[in-house]
């Protein structure tokens, strides 16, 4: 991998207005699970994480966010929630939290957290009291219906994970909704007092110092209280899973949420100003209407500040098209919202295995790390990015994943996404544990440990702190315009901000393209091809240009 870096004009900058310390941030995504295991259960933990927040530190990213860490039976690992304001067992106590809190503020590093408002585990008190009679306080806190005629379930409503979105409870003699696994039961947020109990943990957190939140599965927190039958999706997309063949219109995605979303920001925003340290909201909306919906729940000042796209993270190929995508959906107009992208994340396989083709995967690596970088809106580095990790190995009898398990061989699951990080090239599984973890480490990733990157000065570690430098060195890259000027079986596009202006090039195909760098610019930062090269760009040459003078 050919990397060099130019000396040439910049314009400094400490980050964000203090309002706004998030537009245009990076932020690097932990996996409690799978970072660290400070005591040997083979299960990684937060005073594991609080540990490593240095490695995180050095790479100059904004914050972390931290994917479930909270009570749960891990039936999907965390997300099925059993007490929102609890730590499991499993990852540490209270105040290895406050203590991670504590030290990441001191490294300069904010603190964002999953939030679940769509469902709870089965084991919540909450569900434990609302299952127990149909008279009982907390009786329309979750989805309840009356059974078909027939005994068949109140619609035709499938779940994500396979099967029907219905299970029967004996107790109430009546079906619980639930949109991912049974054990998941769907909460009513239509009604106000589940909205106040949320309300009620998101303050918990905001008032334990956390900077702010990414809300699960958003689009899934409200139904059609009519239970009707969702219509068959028109399309030949691949549909592995019964939830594939409906337009799932009724069973999510309704009017209703943005109201609930208002009450969110409205109490991120008050504590944000007491404090004198703004929050931070961002939604995770995926599905067939993810763009439309993405833009509706950060429409306006009153709702979330950002929303975190999908356009890249199951994409098969890496192309001009595809990047052309972000900025038509995101143009900047007044009162629109403000994107977040990622490449992978614990629930897609690793970009670099998408995106390779065959080809370097330390190259395409490289290039990825730098695209991202230039791309309008917040960023996220999923954990092992930074090195180039490509997608594990994760033989059938060690899969945990309850979707890969359900649906193999036809969907491979999350688990190779998932995997330890390796930190220690010469300890027992690459130095995540000394016993044998949850999941196992792929031995390609041994060599890729932080070790062994942390001492080769040309390795991805090093180029990923200095492409993530480059959103400090240019405000033209944290919060400028984007206007696509692809040309050439080039992606080329342009990152602006009053006068300062920066000029993107990327050879995302398999050959060699022509192009010379034009008149009155000069190459800040080239992966792939030497800096000052004059001729052809290769494949996965990426270059960062600023006028020159």
């Amino acid at each position: 991998m050919n990397v060099q870096t130019l000396t040439s004009p910049t314009v400094e900058i400490d980050a964000a207005t203090p309002t706004e310390w998030w537009r245009g941030a990076v932020l690097y995504q932990v996996y409690p699970r799978s970072f660290a295991d400070s005591n040997d259960d083979g299960v990684g933990d937060l005073a594991g994480i609080t540990a490593h927040l240095d490695h995180i530190a050095s790479l100059g990213v904004d914050g972390v966010w931290l994917s479930p860490f909270f009570t749960s039976p891990m039936k999907d690992f965390g997300y099925d929630v059993a007490d929102y304001c609890g730590v499991d067992p499993i990852f540490g106590t209270m105040a290895d939290f406050d203590a991670l809190v504590a030290r990441a503020h001191e490294l300069g590093l904010k603190v964002i957290i999953d939030q679940v408002y769509s469902h709870t585990s089965d084991e919540h008190i909450w569900f434990e009291e609302s299952r127990s009679s149909l008279t009982n306080p907390k009786a329309d806190w979750y989805v309840w219906a009356d059974a078909k005629a027939d005994g068949s379930p109140p619609s035709n409503w499938q779940s994500v994970f396979g099967g029907p979105a219905w299970t029967w409870d004996a107790r109430r003699r009546q079906y619980y909704m639930h949109n991912f696994l049974k054990e998941q039961p769907q909460l009513n947020v239509r009604n106000p007092a589940v909205q106040d109990a949320l309300l009620g943990a998101m303050k918990f957190w905001l008032d334990r110092g956390v900077d702010g939140f990414r809300l699960d599965a958003l689009n899934f927190s409200m139904h059609d209280p009519k239970l009707t039958d969702n219509p068959p999706l028109v399309g030949n997309g691949k549909r592995t899973r019964p939830f594939d063949f409906q337009d799932k219109i009724h069973n999510q995605s309704q009017p209703e949420i943005p109201a609930f979303l208002t009450r969110l920001r409205k109490l991120a925003d008050r504590v944000g100003a007491e404090s004198g340290r703004a929050r931070f909201l961002v939604a995770e909306v995926g599905g067939d209407r993810a763009n439309e919906e993405m833009k509706l729940y950060t429409q306006g000042a009153d709702r979330l500040h950002s929303a975190y796209g999908f356009l890249y993270l199951y994409a098969d190929r890496l192309t001009t098209e595809l990047v052309d995508g972000g900025p038509a959906m995101w143009p900047g107009v007044e009162g629109e919202g403000w994107p977040s992208w990622t490449f992978s994340n614990h629930d897609a396989p690793r970009a670099v295995s998408r995106w390779a083709e065959g080809r370097d995967e330390k190259q395409v690596s490289a290039m990825c790390m730098l695209l991202l970088m230039c791309l309008r809106g917040n960023v996220f580095i999923w954990e092992g990015e930074e090195l180039g990790l490509p997608q594990a190995h994760v033989p059938y009898d060690r899969l945990v994943d309850p979707e890969a398990i359900a649906n193999w061989p036809e969907t491979l699951g999350r688990d190779g996404a998932r995997t330890p990080m390796p930190w220690r090239h010469d300890r027992p599984n690459a130095g995540f544990s000394s016993v044998e973890p949850w999941l196992p480490v792929d031995p390609r990733h041994v060599p890729m440990s932080v070790d062994v990157q942390e001492a080769d000065p040309g390795s991805m570690l090093h180029l990923t702190r200095r492409m993530v430098g480059l959103r400090r060195r240019f405000s033209a890259l944290r919060t400028g315009a984007m206007t696509m000027t692809s040309a050439s079986n080039l992606l080329i596009f342009e990152r602006s901000e009053g006068d300062d202006a920066l000029l993107c090039v990327f050879n995302l195909g398999h050959d060699t393209v022509d192009w010379a760098t034009p008149d009155g610019w000069s190459v800040v930062e080239a992966v792939n091809v030497a800096a000052d090269a004059t001729g052809p760009l290769p494949s996965l040459a990426g270059l960062l240009l600023a006028r020159a003078g």
